[in-house]
């Protein structure tokens, strides 16, 4: 009997800072899994309709494709005269399990990054007094830095006007807001 695990990821959208954009190999891995998962659910997808679906030119796909066949982690065999299909092997099953880990580590290790530059960040405004303070960025860290201000019982002002803002650029995490006194009597 063939049993079959399933495991879908939702990519962190830490604006590109999950891999170093200027580390060609770590970004072919990432497309590697990306591809392996989009193959796996749909052996039939077209190197167009995979382009499409990760937003990258039909020649990427392509030389993605022909370095995964010639490592042996996919075959591509004809349907029709000009129709291929794409099957994962043993060892291209076993790349995309590696690459999950990997992948899995990797936002852990980002998530602690940031929970902790969060922490400090709101230590150093409790310790200046203040209760709330104001968010000022979007996406996963800012999530982060949400969730973390509820468990430490700061409240999320609705404006800046009277609150300290805790900005966020990239995985950076820096408070702005608190005049100088302030910062001296949280020391």
């Amino acid at each position: 009997m063939l049993l079959a695990a399933w495991v879908i990821i939702q990519w962190l959208n830490i604006e590109g800072a999950m891999r170093n954009p200027s580390d060609p190999d770590l970004a072919d891995t990432d497309r590697d899994l990306i591809l392996l998962e989009q193959l796996e659910e749909n052996p039939d997808a077209t190197q167009a309709s995979l382009a499409t679906q990760l937003g990258v030119a039909v020649g990427t796909i392509n030389w993605h494709l022909k370095r995964l066949i010639a490592k042996g982690y996919i075959k591509a065999g004809r349907v029709e005269r000009r129709k291929l299909r794409y099957v994962i092997t043993p060892e291209g099953l076993a790349l995309r399990a590696r690459l999950t880990l990997d992948f899995i580590k990797s936002s852990f290790r980002l998530y602690r990054l940031v929970r902790e530059r969060s922490i400090d960040a709101l230590q150093l405004v409790q310790r200046a007094g203040y209760t709330d303070i104001f968010i000022e960025g979007e996406g996963d860290v800012a999530d982060i830095c949400r969730l973390t201000c509820l468990e430490k019982g700061i409240k999320l002002a609705e404006g800046k006007d009277h609150a300290p803002v805790l900005h966020i650029q990239g995985l950076k995490v820096f408070v702005e807001g608190m005049v100088s006194s302030d910062l001296e009597e949280s020391r």
